[in-house]
């Protein structure tokens, strides 16, 4: 039997405060509903389908561009999880398995806690996920006999003993397919909103004679995100747990609390991160890297042994071989950097190639674009490129070749040649005194008059 996701991103997210639909906001450089259907996508699941309302062209561009095959439907009125739950219904005809509804403001439940939900399934039609916050405050409750689940209240709904009770209901729900949509089907909007409750198909189930228990997970796991500050505390809670994963791992990061992981970001032990680092989408350090203070990262590729910074950024398609030296202020992008070569000081190396062991001096610029297009820089192995070099690409330095400090480079310089790209100096003595002469006789001159 497979297993399909349901996840629900209709929802306008007033709070937030924003014309983005809340789903699509961001915690660790990816939306929202990217880390639920991440949870789910690892169950293997036969079928996606999300459910969007507000902002649903948005939505669906980013649901499909997480997961390709990802199934959208619409909700064009919101009229509570029960009814954006049918809504799904035509996507999963056909479909024989169990079907989990999943939320996209919830970032952050476990696959494996959704792996305990449909082993659950082998003894009960609907599986629901709670758990015990330290403030139940609104939540709705799970009320339960023993390890059956009798129903679920809202708490608006609930009496005062029901609200007593410290199991809290996530709103994640496993169920069969088939046997989900049926219960749906009955779900009535009899309460204080007016709505069609997801939560009813608990009672229903029961009263039907089918089976309901309950899965328990952390707290943490459950945190939705409705406000801004919601969202700084799904950041917070992310960061905590990545830094003490990397930790785990075999990562030295000399001050946690500073580093700034994306939700892709993959660190081979023994690297040493060093603070107020920031890693942005699609970052891979191998083991032995170090990454020193104050550089950021994104798109890139850092191979072992090589020393990234300080104050270094590191663009999309920047591959860094062993032993590589990127230094302070230097700026990589879409360029592949050999073994053993250096970038130490102050300069911009985009759209380019550079070969093992090439030195390339401080202040040395990859001139790249010439309004319209990009070009391509290419430096051969063991090259040297003098200080304040601009190279104007297209252009080709071969192998042990140099350019002189302060050239600008516009043709390809062969194999073992050097370059020298500057005007000539000239000297004029005694010129410089005697411009400072009159300079400061015409500043005198200003003062004197009043000016």
């Amino acid at each position: 039997m497979g297993t399909a996701l349901i996840i629900l991103a209709a929802g306008e997210g007033t709070r937030m405060k924003s014309d983005r639909p809340k789903v699509l906001h961001e915690v660790a450089g990816a939306p929202l509903l990217a880390h639920a259907m991440a949870a789910g996508a690892l169950l293997a699941p036969d079928r996606t389908v999300v459910v969007a309302g507000h902002h649903a062209a948005a939505v669906e561009a980013a649901a499909r561009e997480i997961d390709p095959q990802a199934q959208v439907v619409l909700q064009e009125e919101q009229l509570g999880t029960a009814h954006a739950v049918a809504r799904a219904r035509p996507a999963l005809d056909g479909f024989e398995g169990d079907a989990i509804v999943l939320y996209g403001d919830t970032p952050f439940i476990r696959p494996e806690t959704l792996g305990a939900m449909i082993a659950a399934r082998a003894g009960h039609a609907v599986v629901v996920l709670g758990f015990r916050p330290a403030d139940a405050g609104r939540y709705g409750r799970l009320v339960t006999a023993g390890d059956a689940l009798e129903r679920i209240v809202e708490y608006k709904d609930a009496t005062e003993a029901e609200r007593a009770i410290g199991l809290c209901n996530s709103g994640v729900i496993a169920a069969d397919a088939a046997t989900l949509f049926d219960l749906i089907h009955a779900v009535g909007n009899d309460n204080a909103s007016g709505e069609y409750y997801l939560t009813d198909i608990v009672g229903l189930a029961r009263a039907r004679g089918l089976s309901a228990t309950a899965v328990t997970c952390d707290e943490a796991e459950t945190m939705g995100v409705n406000s801004r500050a919601d969202l700084a505390r799904a950041e917070a809670a992310f960061q905590a747990r990545a830094r003490a994963a990397a930790l785990e791992t075999g990562v030295t990061l000399t001050a946690p609390e500073t580093v700034h992981f994306a939700f892709d970001t993959v660190i081979g032990r023994d690297a040493v991160i060093e603070p107020n680092v920031v890693f942005g989408p699609g970052v891979s350090i191998e083991s032995g890297a170090r990454i020193r203070a104050f550089s950021h990262l994104e798109g890139c590729h850092v191979s072992r042994g090589a020393i990234v910074g300080p104050y270094a950024r590191l663009r999309p398609g920047a591959e860094l071989a062993e032993d590589v030296r990127i230094g302070n202020f230097v700026e990589v992008k879409n360029a592949q950097i050999d073994a053993g070569a250096k970038v130490n000081h102050l300069s911009y190396i985009g759209d380019a190639s550079i070969g093992e062991a090439a030195n390339i001096g401080a202040g040395t610029v990859t001139c790249n674009y010439d309004g319209v297009f990009k070009h391509r820089t290419e430096i051969g192995a063991r090259a040297f490129i003098g200080s304040d070099t601009m190279l104007v690409a297209p252009v080709k330095i071969g192998d042990e070749a140099m350019t002189a400090s302060g050239s600008v480079i516009t043709s390809d310089v062969p194999e073992g040649a050097l370059a020298l790209g500057r005007a000539r100096q000239e000297v004029k003595p005694g010129l410089a005194r005697k411009m400072f002469e009159r300079l400061k006789f015409l500043k005198e001159k200003q003062r004197k008059a009043g000016h």
